[in-house]
């Protein structure tokens, strides 16, 4: 789930009705579900959902993309991997399968290896590259980075920096004053991913962002013996991502409404994105197999997105494809990303909302929550920061279904570390987010 791209409105104040479901959150009011027209069948056809929802298949799909392929990182083999493997199956459940590909900003990425073993980096847009032998060098204490911090003993070595005081790039302008051939900074905080800094501009030499306990291994253990590591950063230009989009339409008629499922399927490096997101995209994947046959009579899209996790990419451009007829004819998007942490704390489902309100989305999710009995708390909240945005942002009704800690809003403390793996992930939340959004899919689209 990408962190920025925050777009808020005024939060809506809705009126309780009735002794339903109510519901709250830290930046909207209490909310409930629409008024249901009485449909004595609508419990049988929900069973036709979630009788067949196998949290076990799931599972085995969340492995497989989160630790036999590993981080799906933006433009990496990795996410090609993951395309693949999802296009396969789609076509296996007889959907009319279409692959976007689109152009991505380029990529740096980079590895350091020291006594044999690698070491989590991240490389920050703007460094320069390495040959492709990588740079072999002594690693110098130049401490917190000042001009002060550097000697002539610098010059040749790559400068191991902390974070702290000032920024970045005067961290890396310094460095190269002092003849430095790459930079290190390491993180003043104990997080377990990789420091990721951003240096404002493009550098001369390589540079990259390592955790506090990396960073002060590497200070005792080379920087004061005097051992070289191996610094690599490559350059990936000309990179491309892919969406992957399943159509399944009515057998009669033509320019029916439009139901879109989406979920991403990249992560960021270093995570496995067991959570971030393998479990939204394989309970797409769940609900494709599930959906793939039953009579409907509005179009069904699955929408597998790659590129999100740097800024929503993937999702801007299948939007930006999309006809004026077809966004018009598009009533809902209903988004899935981290849906299954074990996470104690994320006993509720957040409905999040660009602008905070309620719309047919939620208040089919909330309606199909009241009659199906979905154990979680359910909450409307204004959020952006997934590929909803892009939906909303046409006028498309979109809602990203995802799991929080109530009150906090926290998302699990896993989130974008190597701890993102399929330990973490809960199968009974698995199939609390696939009957929930299935159900709610198929009462829409069904005939």
């Amino acid at each position: 789930m990408k962190k920025g791209r925050k777009r808020f409105s005024l939060f809506l104040s809705v009126l309780l009705l009735t002794s339903s479901f109510y519901f709250f959150s830290t930046e909207t009011a209490f909310v409930q579900a629409a008024p249901e027209k009485a449909n004595p069948s609508s419990k049988a056809f929900d069973q036709k959902v979630i009788a067949r929802v196998d949290s076990e298949r799931i599972y085995k799909d969340i492995h497989y993309l989160s630790e036999t392929i590993g981080p799906r990182v933006t433009g990496t083999k990795q996410e090609k991997q993951a395309v693949e493997f999802i296009k396969k199956r789609l076509k296996s459940y007889g959907y009319k399968v279409e692959t976007q590909e689109f152009s991505i900003p380029d990529q740096m990425i980079g590895n350091l290896t020291a006594g044999g073993k690698q070491i989590d980096i991240n490389i920050p847009a703007g460094s320069a590259a390495t040959a492709k032998e990588g740079l072999i060098a002594e690693l110098y204490d130049a401490k917190l980075g000042s001009p002060e911090d550097f000697t002539a003993e610098a010059s040749g070595k790559i400068a191991l920096i902390s974070r702290g005081e000032f920024t970045f790039q005067e961290k890396v302008a310094n460095a190269v004053a002092a003849g430095a051939a790459g930079v290190l900074i390491y993180d003043n905080s104990d997080q377990p991913a990789p420091l990721n800094p951003s240096i404002g501009g493009e550098t001369t030499i390589p540079v990259g962002g390592i955790s506090k306990a990396s960073g002060l291994s590497l200070l005792k253990d080379f920087a004061l013996q005097g051992k070289t590591v191996t610094f690599t950063v490559e350059k990936l230009g000309s990179a491309t991502s892919h969406n992957i989009i399943a159509t399944r339409a009515p057998k009669k008629g033509s320019n029916h409404d439009i139901v879109h499922v989406s979920a991403h399927m990249d992560s960021v490096p270093f995570a496995p994105g067991a959570n971030d997101n393998a479990s939204g995209t394989s309970v797409a994947l769940e609900l494709a197999r599930i959906l793939k046959s039953y009579p409907i009579d509005k179009e069904l899209r699955f929408v597998f997105v790659g590129a999100e996790e740097i800024g929503l990419v993937g999702s801007e451009y299948y939007v930006s494809q999309l006809s004026q007829d077809e966004i018009n004819r598009s009533i809902a998007n209903f988004n899935m990303d981290m849906v299954g942490t074990d996470w104690d704390k994320a006993t509720a489902i957040f409905m999040n909302a660009v602008d905070g309100k309620a719309n047919i989305v939620s208040d089919t999710a909330l309606a199909t929550a009241k009659r199906i009995g979905t154990p979680s708390e359910l909450i409307l909240y204004q959020r952006g920061s997934s590929d909803h945005v892009s939906f909303h942002d046409a006028g498309i009704p979109a809602i990203n279904f995802i799991r929080r800690e109530p009150g906090t809003a926290n998302l699990e403390p896993y989130y974008h570390t190597p701890q993102d793996t399929i330990e973490h992930i809960s199968k009974e939340r698995l199939q609390e987010a696939g009957e929930l959004v299935g159900a709610s899919v198929y009462s829409l689209i069904r005939k």
